[in-house]
């Protein structure tokens, strides 16, 4: 049957015009060493797979780079916690990229440790920070508390030892913990932190005492030493029994006696030249003494919701909230909502099929998309100034646009809408061109008028499009933090309160509390973020959900 089938054809040649040749037959035709060949004995398939294995080999070697780098300032900190993720997620990586077993995990991978990165562990540690009284003053534990009220009173006695001093810094020399590299009498050297003193090897030592150079650690210049000063001056290490370690000018320090002291047995501190003894509170997290007084150093502990509750119904910060979340909500919903009407607007104009210079237009109008944001910000500020802004001259006007609560809000939102409507103008353009115009054109003979045909055809069908970018451009515009703070910094601020503004929304209003003040509340301004997450996820997910009806337009 086979010899039948086979007859009169070619030698190597299919009888059957649908018959496929064999692999083998195939690579024979195609030549094994063909570049083109498909198939895995081929030349481009080898070569493929080597030029994959090549890059995979160095994105592997980058990525064990990168895990290499972030251990170090770990293991230099002791956190074996962060160490063993670190690991653990290098380990992840080989096993899902070695592995033939793994395929829609290499695909899922990079995915949810970015989510996890950049999304899920900031929220996380803002929630967690939320219930804490964390703030200037009580930021760490209550060791690093005690420590801080001893080392702090240290005083130079007169058989305080002496060290060379080299001032530097754990990681960034601007924002970095302080350390003192530091060398003794008899040469041997040190490193002192904010935990205690412990052995500094491999450094290299001048015969000055001074240290050079020390691994892991960043040695900083007389400039930078000196744009730290007021740090400098309240750094000390603490050595133990009431000692510590100070410095005295740039290359030398002494290690004094403490003038306040921590007594475990009745968990306070006594100051031996005033004789006034500090007790600890745990609920308030500081030391106290008989008069209500309180040392400056206090540490962290859990205040569960006590800064929901401060803002929400405290009198004194109630009134603020409220009232500015009343503007938040009225500041999102007419930028969107404007930013929606001039962009349709625009783009229905520019829609008319015979208009001339069409695409001249379209550019005119993404032009303040296309600049930036902060420069057309300040800009818009000089523009709303009272003596020389271009605003008050054209219109021949003299209005404190930012001295008024009304003229201030009138000018952040008249700024946003110029700012944002050439992005729905773009959005709504896309979307009319999807729509077939043949479908406005049946309802107006079906006897509609153009607004009715607009209004029943076309904005229907535009929703569907749409109602998710309005969504995210309230969403954006609920937390615009840069068109207020950089136009108004939230101002003109309440005569009877000084932390919040009339422009203020809910963010600008929690960067001030957080990091504006002379006192910074990061336990407060945590809350506050954890509430602005609330609010715009209730509000985004109730609007996407009632769009869903929009879909039967489809």
């Amino acid at each position: 049957m086979a010899a039948s089938d086979n007859a009169g054809a070619p030698d190597g040649a299919p009888a059957h015009p649908t018959a496929r040749p064999s692999p083998a037959t195939l690579n024979g035709r195609l030549g094994r060493g063909s570049p083109r060949s498909p198939l895995p004995g081929g030349r481009f398939a080898r070569e493929g797979s080597l030029v994959g294995q090549v890059v995979k080999i160095g994105l592997l070697g980058l990525f064990t780079a990168l895990g290499v780098w972030a251990v170090l300032p770990l293991y230099i900190g002791g956190n074996w916690l962060g160490i063993g993720l670190v690991v653990a997620v290098v380990g992840l990586v080989y096993y899902v990229y070695l592995s033939k077993r793994t395929v829609p995990a290499k695909y899922l991978v990079p995915g949810v440790l970015f989510l996890m990165v950049f999304q899920i562990f900031p929220v996380l540690y803002t929630m967690s920070t939320s219930v804490t009284n964390m703030s200037d003053g009580h930021r760490g534990s209550k060791e690093q508390a005690i420590s801080a009220v001893e080392s702090l009173s240290v005083t130079r006695t007169a058989d305080s030892e002496e060290y060379a001093l080299t001032v530097a810094a754990v990681g960034d020399p601007e924002t970095g913990e302080l350390v003192f590299l530091l060398t003794d009498a008899e040469g041997d050297t040190q490193v002192g932190d904010a935990d205690g003193l412990s052995e500094l090897a491999g450094a290299t030592v001048e015969d000055s005492g001074k240290v050079t150079d020390a691994f892991g650690y960043t040695i900083l210049t007389p400039a930078e030493v000196n744009e730290r000063s007021g740090e400098l001056e309240e750094f000390a290490v603490p050595t133990g029994s009431g000692a510590g370690i100070r410095s005295s000018g740039l290359s030398t320090a002494y290690e004094g006696r403490a003038l306040r002291v921590y007594d475990e047995s009745c968990d306070c501190v006594t100051d031996t030249e005033t004789g006034d003894v500090y007790t600890a509170d745990a609920e308030r997290g500081a030391f106290y003494n008989d008069e209500g007084q309180r040392l400056p150093q206090g540490w962290q502990v859990n205040v569960g919701a006590d800064n929901f509750a401060r803002f929400l119904f405290d009198p004194a910060f109630a009134s603020s909230f409220f009232s500015i979340l009343l503007w938040n909500i009225v500041f999102a919903v007419a930028v969107t909502g404007l930013v929606f009407v001039v962009g349709l607007a625009v783009a229905l104009t520019l829609h008319v099929p015979k208009m001339r210079g069409k695409v001249f237009y379209r550019v005119l109008v993404v032009l303040p998309y296309a600049m930036s944001s902060l420069a057309m910000y300040l800009l818009w500020r000089d523009m709303f100034n009272t003596d020389f802004g271009v605003i008050n001259q054209v219109l021949g006007l003299r209005i404190d646009w930012f001295g008024s609560v009304w003229g201030a809000r009138a000018a952040v939102i008249l700024a946003n809408v110029w700012l944002g409507y050439p992005y729905m103008f773009l959005v709504a353009t896309g979307a009319l061109q999807a729509i077939p115009r043949e479908l406005g054109q049946a309802a107006q003979i079906d006897g509609a008028n153009p607004w009715q045909a607009f209004r029943q055809v076309t904005l229907p069908l535009l929703m569907v499009a749409m109602t998710p970018i309005l969504v995210a451009t309230f969403a954006f515009n609920f937390n615009n933090f840069n068109a207020v703070w950089l136009l108004t910094r939230g101002g003109p601020l309440f005569s009877d309160n000084s932390t919040a503004g009339a422009t203020d929304l809910l963010i600008t209003y929690t960067y001030r509390l957080a990091f504006n003040e002379a006192t910074a509340q990061y336990g407060y301004a945590a809350a506050l973020s954890v509430m602005i997450f609330l609010i715009v996820s209730v509000i985004s997910v109730t609007s996407l959900w009632r769009s869903k009806a929009l879909k039967e337009v489809d």
